[in-house]
């Protein structure tokens, strides 16, 4: 699945070296005018910018809807129908009475949350077969863009950095008296060249409506995880919730459907070969304008993260094979720490397959060269590649230590406890609480955590973890635990640790509390081990250059804005920062290596080849066996009677795209991105039009599940199906 690890944009405070900014900004508005000639499927592109940018490229690729029915601040569009769903995926509405379809990987975390023993709606699947039914998601959220409005001007010019602020801060202030109930958020791109004011509507009262069992939505596992061709019907279904007045509410009995802008039609028409596709959803982050010095730290801190991960998910696993009540508690930790982890075995696979090193290195010597054949150039982005490259020599050993403390012993479980607690607890106090009531909220907080875990786990990967970051961590580094790190008996220190704490089970750590308050996380022993921990996390984190981090955004900056004008003649798009983008491209199969052509489309035939009763990653459920023996597919099936899952388009994708909707040339949903290809794990850093695919879930199969195997039909029947 691509990995939904990205961070939500937060307000943007630029610290700025000493550049000719009006050169600076007028290089960049050049650039972004300038005619299209870039490669048509590569490019996450800003939708405020189709009309200027991508207009006739569309057209000529098959697109048959203008720019503004696609993005319009005046009247809906189908930007109104795309969301943030939770805070790292997208979704889109697909009725108008607020039903909402994502990716069944996006769903997991609230489906298990959901989930218990008794209903087990990740193993089981779920359908509510009414509104009554409809299961509320406590801490859920769905996000609408309202819209984007750029001020860059406003914002950049001779201007002081003090005054840059001031300006930003007033104009986020306005924005949000000119929309209220709305979120305000100042977003740069282009390496902070280019600057939008963004509004989002959010929605609070989100409820489960369904979703597969996991043996369908998360069929392959991570075994075809990145791989094609995929079998998986990865998505779930959600509804969103308002008030009366359609605007959002906490949740209310009383609340009602939500009626969205725009909700997107279904196509059923299928797909072909060399067919135009589009997708609208929110990437993640991508970091395509890195240099050759950023792209080798980036290498080698991906290589000690896979070595941590790797000796994580495999105690994980080895736990979760032998009881399905393990494996409901910590499929969702496990999902999420082994998407990242294949991802960057695939990425350092790729960068050696595709000499991505090389070419940039390349690339900096041809851009340089031209930088110093023009003394206006050399003035303002001459020394950009370098002033790269020696801030990052300077935080290099640190930022490695940061990253070892972060993947290994800063993820131990048990600490997760008492920052629970004493976050709630500390945050009620604040907010004028007495301590009893402080104390209840730090309880109820913790019951939250310990839903999800099994000590005997935690045990055996915390003895782990402290052995292989001593293995790693240079000594300075060591936490202080009351005897020499160095020499510690790590198998008797955790077996005594996990012996005296209160922490291993709710039961025990509630007793305590309410026996002896605060003082029984105080003086738990766990909290000294976590206090070490954070005392040597704050200690590196302090030893980091702040002057090489402002040295190295100046600098990028400057080499963003270099690139731009060195590209004249090209459009170029921003990296990703999970804002709404749209990628166009086509229905393409494949061909990885020598002899080998993948077709640009999966069947339920493949369902069935895979099948592994043994093999928890592999199981088909009874009923869509027999529903593949009669070929009972209904409406949904293709014209030579077989049932189509997965396609293939040239669309360009990132981690934070999942769930998007794949759109015809009509703006039709004929699917839902969830997943990249193995060969494109570097597209991240650069787009490779001959090898990376998108992997999307057809529709059709979609609504397959939900009417034929879920007995859901009831729910198409709100949907404009369009055959």
């Amino acid at each position: 699945m691509i990995t939904n690890e990205h961070e939500n944009n937060k307000l943007v405070r630029t610290n700025l070296k000493v550049f000719d900014m009006r050169k600076l900004i007028c290089s960049v508005a050049a650039a972004l005018m300038v005619g299209f000639s870039a490669m048509a499927d590569e490019g996450m592109w800003m939708l405020p910018l189709l009309q200027k940018l991508n207009a006739d490229a569309m057209k000529d690729l098959g697109c048959r809807l203008t720019p503004d029915q696609i993005y319009s601040v005046n009247h809906s569009s189908l930007k109104d129908a795309i969301v943030i769903f939770g805070g790292g995926c997208t979704g889109e509405m697909i009725s108008d009475k607020g039903l909402l379809v994502t990716n069944h990987h996006c769903g997991y975390s609230s489906i298990q949350q959901l989930s218990s023993d008794e209903h087990n709606y990740l193993e089981d699947g779920f359908w509510a077969m009414n509104s009554n039914e409809e299961i509320p998601v406590p801490g859920l959220s769905v996000t609408f863009l309202v819209n984007m409005s750029d001020v860059t001007d406003a914002i950049e010019g001779e201007k002081s950095d003090e005054e840059r602020r001031a300006v930003s801060e007033a104009l986020v202030k306005a924005s949000e008296e000119q929309n209220p109930g709305c979120d305000v958020e100042l977003t740069s791109f282009y390496n902070n060249n280019v600057h939008y004011i963004i509004v989002y509507k959010i929605f609070k009262d989100i409820r489960f409506v369904g979703a597969p069992p996991a043996s369908i939505g998360k069929f392959g596992g991570e075994t075809d995880n990145w791989m094609w061709p995929r079998h998986t019907g990865d998505f779930s279904m959600f509804r969103v919730y308002a008030g009366k007045d359609n605007e959002p509410a906490e949740y209310s009995e009383d609340n009602v459907p939500y009626t969205p802008k725009q909700s997107l039609k279904i196509s059923l028409k299928g797909i072909n070969e060399g067919d135009y596709t589009m997708i609208m959803g929110y990437p993640g982050r991508t970091q395509r304008y890195q240099t050759e010095a950023q792209l080798n730290h980036m290498m080698a801190l991906n290589d000690i993260a896979i070595e941590a991960r790797t000796l994580r998910q495999d105690i994980m696993w080895k736990w979760m094979e032998k009881d399905p009540s393990i494996r409901l508690k910590y499929a969702n930790k496990y999902a999420s720490s082994a998407n990242g982890w294949k991802k960057w075995i695939g990425e350092k696979k790729a960068f050696k397959d595709l000499n991505i090193i090389e070419k940039e290195h390349d690339k900096e010597a041809r851009f340089q060269k031209w930088v110093d054949k023009n003394k206006k150039r050399s003035a303002l982005y001459g020394t950009a590649i370098a002033d790269i490259a020696a801030g990052i020599k300077t935080n290099e050993q640190v930022d490695f230590d940061v990253k070892l403390l972060s993947e290994t012993v800063f993820r131990l479980e048990l600490m997760n406890f008492t920052s629970a607690f004493n976050g709630a607890w500390h945050n009620s106090l604040k907010a004028g609480s007495d301590t009893a009531a402080a104390t209840a909220k730090g309880l109820e907080a913790m019951k939250a955590v310990y839903e999800d875990y099994y000590a005997p786990l935690d045990k055996e990967e915390t003895a782990a973890l402290l052995k292989f970051y001593r293995e790693k961590a240079r000594p300075e580094n060591y936490p202080d635990l009351g005897e020499d790190f160095a020499t510690l008996d790590i198998d008797k220190y955790v077996d005594e640790l996990f012996r005296t704490t209160v922490l291993t089970s709710y039961e025990k750590a509630a007793e305590a509390i309410g026996k002896d308050g605060i003082a029984a996380i105080r003086h738990d022993p766990v909290n000294k081990l976590s206090s070490s921990i954070v005392n040597v996390f704050v200690k590196l984190r302090g030893e980091q250059s702040q002057e090489a981090k402002d040295n190295i955004k100046a600098a990028s900056k400057a080499y963003t804005a270099g690139l731009m004008e060195w590209s004249k003649g090209k459009a170029m798009y921003p990296d990703a920062n999970f804002t709404m983008r749209l990628t166009y491209g086509t229905v393409k199969s494949y061909s990885p290596k020598d002899a080998l052509n993948y077709r640009y489309y999966s069947t339920i035939y493949g369902v069935m080849e895979k099948e592994d009763p043994d093999n928890y990653e592999f199981i088909v459920p009874e009923k869509l066996k027999q529903l593949y023996v009669k070929r009972n597919y209904g409406q949904y099936a293709m014209a030579d009677g077989n049932l189509p899952c997965c396609f293939l388009t040239t669309n360009d994708i990132t981690g934070g795209n999942s769930g998007s909707p794949v759109l015809n040339a009509d703006g039709e949903l004929i699917g839902l991105a969830f997943d990249g290809n193995w060969e494109s794990m570097s597209s991240d850093v650069m787009f490779e039009p001959d090898l990376q695919r998108c992997i999307c879930v057809d529709i059709r199969y979609v609504l397959f599940l939900v009417d034929k195997f879920g007995g859901a039909g009831y729910l198409t029947k709100e949907m404009n199906i369009v055959k």
